[in-house]
């Protein structure tokens, strides 16, 4: 988690168990969603390609730079 995300919770972050409360609000969201047109799946199907593909670049790059500094230093 990226630490201004982190700061920003213990700021103003109010934490409780979340999951079970407001389930029927929840479930008003979903269904407008759907009356919208949103498909909630491929919306959740997208972010998790996206995030995943993203993680895999900058992991890929990571890992390229190692190599380079590793070769830099073997050369040395």
């Amino acid at each position: 988690m990226p630490e201004e995300t982190i700061r920003a919770f213990q700021d103003h972050g109010h934490p409780r168990a979340r999951l079970e409360s407001d389930l029927e609000q929840a479930r008003q969201v979903f269904d407008d969603l759907a009356a919208a047109g949103v498909d909630y799946g491929d919306v959740t199907d997208t972010l998790e390609r996206e995030g995943v593909e993203k993680f895999a670049d900058a992991f890929d790059e990571l890992l390229e730079a190692l190599q380079q500094k590793r070769s830099s230093l073997v050369a040395a």
